[in-house]
């Protein structure tokens, strides 16, 4: 392994470890927040590459608004999904197991949906203008999409973090977290709080996906694959907390990208290996809080 080798290797994995996070950070959100287990978590970003992909190759508009109207459908759509539907089954007994059968069939809907809009055929999609060459960094030639990527990803974390812990907004969301009855007592429209924390988790799973999008093929069941990973991230930061899924993604991106270019016959296995390890060695994830309260 010389230095070219590990720093390709690296920023390869960096990347990947950004479109982790933008997809799991929404699914500790929500459940960080309002304690909602979403498995369709997915499929919202499944909806983002096919809308980025509708905006750019059939509406022949710019990537970066498509990425901003994938954003936007998402985020829409994940609002109706819980103010509809979940809010519904919300401080029944089994809660728990309502959220899981529910947010399934969401899953299998929205596949649908997608089947009956766009077809099954593989779609593809160009990378925007201005990124489709390479940068010279350290004398090695890197996508120039891969890097943006990254800087997105860094700014995101930065701008994340700024709201949850210096906003009114950000307050609000955590006491959320910690009691809704006492955030009520206090004048805040907890439902509608709820109902926009989903918005924006799934606004941001759309994001991911109209990123990935000129990376990966978009296809049904997209969401499936990411949704896997999604939530070995979430294990291994914490469940519900904002810089474990950074972390966790971090560490899933890297061994990834490694494993893949020096075992490539057994990389899939090596997600599961940092799982078990951490469910072993320390079951509550690296960082122990369930709610987002530490920012």
């Amino acid at each position: 392994m010389d230095f070219s080798f590990i720093v390709m290797q690296f920023l390869s994995g960096l990347m990947m470890a950004t479109l982790l996070f933008l997809v799991a950070s929404g699914l500790t959100l929500i459940f960080g927040v309002g304690n909602v287990f979403n498995f369709a978590h997915g499929s919202f970003y499944m909806i983002g590459a096919y809308l980025a992909y509708q905006t750019v190759s059939v509406w022949h508009t710019n990537f970066w608004l498509s990425v901003l109207v994938a954003s936007l459908g998402a985020g829409v759509l994940g609002m109706l999904a819980e103010a509809l539907f979940l809010r519904r089954i919300y401080g029944r007994a089994d809660e728990g197991g309502f959220q899981i059968l529910l947010t399934y069939s969401f899953i299998l809907v929205i596949d649908d949906l997608v089947k009956l809009i766009w077809g099954t055929e593989y779609k593809s999609l160009a990378r925007p203008s201005g990124f489709t060459g390479t940068v010279e960094l350290f004398g090695l030639s890197i996508p120039a999409y891969n890097l943006a990527i990254i800087g997105i990803g860094i700014v995101v974390v930065i701008v994340a973090w700024f709201v949850l812990a210096r906003t009114r907004s950000g307050r609000i969301a955590r006491a959320a977290a910690l009691d809704r009855e006492m955030l009520g007592s206090l004048g805040i429209n907890v439902p509608f709080t709820m109902t926009l924390v989903f918005g924006i988790a799934t606004a941001m799973g759309g994001f991911a996906g109209a990123l990935a999008a000129p990376l990966r093929s978009v296809s049904p069941g997209a969401g499936i694959e990411v949704i896997i990973d999604s939530l070995i991230v979430v294990v291994i930061g914490g469940m519900g907390n904002f810089w474990g899924a950074w972390l966790g993604a971090l560490i899933l991106g890297e061994v990834n990208s490694f494993a893949v270019a020096t075992v490539p016959d057994w990389a899939s296995l090596f997600n599961y290996l940092v799982m078990v390890l951490t469910l072993i060695f320390k079951p509550e994830g690296l960082f122990a809080s369930r709610k987002i309260r530490r920012v």
